[in-house]
């Protein structure tokens, strides 16, 4: 259990003991049995709510269990914000190579043929350590350190387009619910802290990551034939509406918020473990920092059981081969893996080649399927959506057309950091007044720019 030196700081560990306040204005804990120092307790890393590392840790402290059960014994990327919400993030894979001897590391190979020894957590100390770091979220690999080539996670992501609200996403995961029911699969469902929802379903350890991923394809596809209008399976954006269910987190390589994570928003929302029985009436937005330790003390982890529930796949991957047979075969794959066989085109409709020739005999032209374009990139999320909204004022008998789900945001992922770009879909726009593509704006080159200090290796 977590116990913390006797010292004059103010406030108690969540133990009720005082840590102690070191020269370099620190802190010293004494967790299962090994000393993890916090540097800049004080500082603050969601500015609107005022939350401190020392709140940070203080939270993974009160709710360790239930996190280790979701990344705990799993090798983790580390998502540090070293200056808190709204300021400069990194992925990093590697672990630090200045770490205490206690933690643990595995060695995995990326799909680029890269190798790096990524973080294992075994403990309350090892998740204090790494929030020390400013790792907000954990995000660990669906396969454990024992067994790298295996994934015993298969991982239902519900992500929905822009404009979609929360009940149409408790719908989906209903749906999800009955398809399990029917395959014999037990999901244990919890909120993404963002917008979206996750399943989680413990598995056997017997699929390769390209056969548990062909398995969440048919359960997507599964979830889209029953529930045709709310749900998705489709991989580009501009052909998405509703939910959709991303069958590529289970790529490998694919990381997700796991169990309890705190998640880089204003609020300090975590992804929440519910029952299926809080679904209906449960608001994502009611499980913060402040309010997780107080509901796990009183009810405990709702994934209390999902280690003894370990299922197999063989129904899913029946249905699989059912869409195969019937033509469905594979789904695009993210664009930085290699080119799989049977895989479809990977060209977006929206640049996809159509044959056509006029009466004259004329080749083959580039027919647009939607009409796509480009607004901006840049490096800061808001600073992209600051040029969205200048194309709108520019442009406003177009904007009055546009659908949500008509201005694509694409968290972009480099080896260093993360971008963003804007698009947007004019196929609600009438075509005598959608605008052409225009110079980007704002247009920061994410591919020249040294973002980062971190490494997102694929």
């Amino acid at each position: 259990m977590p116990r913390a030196r006797a010292g004059k700081e103010e406030g108690d560990t969540p133990k009720g003991r005082a840590p102690t306040r070191r020269k370099d204005a620190g802190e010293r804990l004494t967790i299962d049995g090994h000393e993890v120092s916090i540097s800049n307790p004080q500082k603050v890393l969601f500015p609107d709510a005022g939350h401190t590392k020392l709140d940070l840790v203080r939270y993974y402290l009160a709710v360790a269990q239930g996190a280790l059960r979701g990344a705990g014994g799993r090798p983790n990327v580390l998502v540090r914000y070293p200056n808190g919400v709204g300021e400069e993030f990194f992925y990093q894979k590697r672990a630090p190579t200045s770490r205490p001897e206690w933690i643990e590391v595995v060695s995995l190979k990326f799909p680029s043929g890269r190798t790096a020894e990524e973080i294992v957590p075994r403990d309350s100390a090892a998740l204090v350590w790494m929030a020390n770091l400013g790792c907000l979220e954990l995000h660990p690999h669906p396969v454990r350190a024992e067994n790298l080539d295996y994934p015993d996670e298969l991982r239902v992501d519900l992500d929905p387009v822009p404009g979609i609200e929360w009940p149409q996403i408790q719908q989906v995961a209903r749906v999800v619910q009955e398809t399990l029911d029917d395959l014999g699969l037990v999901g244990w469902i919890k909120t993404s802290g963002s917008r979206g929802m996750h399943v989680i379903v413990r598995i056997e350890q017997r699929w390769t990551f390209p056969e548990v991923r062909r398995a969440a394809l048919a359960m997507a596809r599964e979830v889209e034939r029953r529930a045709p209008k709310l749900a998705t399976s489709k991989w580009w954006k501009e052909e998405r509406h509703g939910v959709f269910l991303d069958y590529n987190q289970n790529a490998k390589d694919r990381t997700v918020a796991s169990a309890y994570s705190v998640r880089p928003r204003p609020d300090a929302r975590v992804s929440a473990p519910i029952s299926w029985k809080e679904l209906d009436q449960c608001d994502p937005a009611d499980f913060t920092l402040v309010t997780m330790p107080a509901r796990y003390a009183a009810i405990g982890d709702p994934h209390d059981g999902i280690d003894d529930a370990v299922c197999s796949l063989d129904k899913l991957l029946d249905v699989s081969a059912r869409h195969e047979r019937e033509g469905q075969g594979d789904a695009p794959w993210p664009p930085h893996y290699r080119k799989q066989e049977g895989e479809p085109s990977r060209v977006q409709p929206s640049r996809a080649r159509k044959e056509s020739a006029d009466t004259t005999g004329s080749k083959p032209r580039r027919v647009s399927r939607h009409p796509l374009i480009e607004i901006g990139r840049a490096k800061k999320k808001e600073d992209a959506l600051a040029g969205l909204e200048r194309w709108k004022e520019r442009h406003p008998d177009a904007a009055s057309h546009l659908q949500p789900a008509d201005v694509l945001v694409d968290a972009m992922r480099g080896r260093f950091t993360t971008w963003t770009r804007i698009r947007v879909n004019l196929q609600h726009v009438p075509v005598d007044v959608r605008p052409a593509q225009e110079p980007l704006d704002p247009d920061e080159n994410p591919l020249q720019d040294a973002w980062g200090m971190g490494d997102r290796d694929t």
